[in-house]
């Protein structure tokens, strides 16, 4: 009886072990709050509450702000799939990249 207990204790550790090695291994490789991915999403979240703004005082519709939501989201995807080929981080040029469009998307917002 006290095997089958050592044997099922050795056993949570080992699974606790391997999922707290895995996750940090995880955020080593994906690392979301790296400066040039924290600059970048946090101009996605400004942009984001622009339409919102935009759309409550009426300067443009819903569906326009649709649009803008779509290119936003776009270039959120676009920044995620750079990252991961970066291992986790944002090049310069990659940021230059998506600060680019990100500016289409800026100018586009109120007209």
């Amino acid at each position: 009886m006290k095997n089958q207990f050592a044997v099922k204790t050795a056993a949570i550790a080992a699974v606790f072990a391997l999922a707290a090695g895995s996750s940090f291994a995880a955020e080593t490789n994906w690392q979301k709050a790296h400066p040039r991915r924290v600059q970048v999403n946090s101009r996605l979240a400004h942009q984001d509450q622009r339409i919102h703004n935009e759309v409550k005082s009426g300067q443009i519709t819903k569906g326009q702000a649709a649009a803008l939501h779509q290119d936003d989201h776009t270039i959120r995807q676009e920044e995620r799939g750079m990252a991961s080929q970066d291992g986790g981080h944002l090049t310069k040029v990659d940021q230059r990249a998506l600060n680019q469009q990100e500016n289409g998307v800026s100018r586009d917002i109120g007209r």
